[in-house]
Parts: structure tokens; sequence; C-alpha cells
């Protein structure tokens, strides 16, 4: 059976790969833009469920995994930033506080789809104006929901997780591979 996982993401693939030892990576290139009666919460899936369904369109006999990631902070999505500003106005809203990782996850076969959403609570650490630029001046918070990577060592911002740690990095491969074979079997 062949898998394909609908995303650039090199984290994504690395994660992929701790639960399918072969798959194929090709991106869904499609518009990102949020309609207005999709909640903060339910974001990632919608998402996630557009780059699976794009793909599966002209890979019907395969396996699409379609994923996306967001951050939630007092009901405000944060995807990646579009400018340097926009992270530093990211990571100083996050900085000593709770918020919400959310990674929607997507799985089509033909005409069968099966869709869920992982959420992670995280603590911030307080962060300094310092850290912030320092952060930003790496070019890491670039490509990252939030303005962050849980896993970059240039900032190591979590003081606590509550949920799975993998769903920060963008793929919560813990719940995918049950969710996976579950849908494997069904399918046959």
């Amino acid at each position: 059976m062949k898998i394909i996982l609908a995303s650039a993401s090199p984290r994504r693939q690395e994660l992929l790969g701790y639960i399918v030892s072969e798959y194929e990576c090709m991106p869904a290139d499609i518009d990102e833009t949020i309609p207005e009666n999709i909640s903060a919460e339910d974001s990632a899936e919608y998402l996630a469920c557009l780059k699976a369904s794009h793909i599966a369109e002209s890979h019907p006999d395969s396996i699409v995994i379609g994923c996306d990631t967001v951050v939630v902070y007092e009901g405000k999505v944060f995807g990646k930033p579009a400018s340097e500003e926009e992270a530093a106005y990211m990571l100083s809203a996050l900085s000593g506080h709770v918020h919400l990782v959310i990674t929607g996850v997507c799985m089509c076969f033909g005409e069968m789809k099966k869709s869920f959403s992982d959420i992670t609570e995280v603590e911030f650490y307080e962060l300094s104006e310092n850290e912030i630029s320092s952060y930003i001046a790496t070019g890491s918070p670039m490509d990252k929901a939030g303005a962050y990577g849980i896993q970059d060592g240039a900032l190591l911002p979590a003081k606590s997780i509550k949920g799975d740690y993998f769903n920060v990095v963008g793929l919560p491969v813990g719940r995918l591979r049950r969710e996976l074979e579950k849908f494997i079997i069904y399918k046959q």
C-alpha cells in the first residue's frame, strides 16, 4: 500500500518515519485561507483535509495523509509568521502564557476519509526581548506555527507540556499510528 504525506515539512517527514517505513512526500499547493465560519480549534483539521483531498484526487489508489498545525492563544490562530515583526508579536504574546498547539490530520483513500485533531497545552517561560530577537535572527521561526519550534535549541521556550510532545513538533505519531492501523483495516 502506497502512502503519501501531503507535506514538505522535514519535521513531519522524520516523525512519519517512526510509524511507516516507506512513503512519498507530495506537498499540497492549496490556498490556506481559513473561512470565517471555521473555529480556531477546527482550523488545523480543516486545512489537513484540504491538503489530503487535493493530493488524493490525483492518487486514488494511495493513502494520503494531510496535516496542519496551528497555535491557538486567546481564541486567535497563530500560523506561520509572514514577517519578522509578526514572529516577534507572536512570541511576545505567548511569553509566560499557556496556549494550545493543535495538529489536524486527515487520511484519504479513494472516497474514504478520516480526520482528527490532537491538542497539546504548552506553557512558555517568560521570554526576554533579547531572547526573542536572537531567535528570530536565526530564521527558524519563519516556517513554524506560532513562530517557534519546541525542539529548537536556540530558544527552548517550554516550561510545561500537557499532551503529546510530537504533536507540538508537527505530527501526533502515537495517535496517527493507531488511527492509520484502523483506517487500513477498515478499507480492506
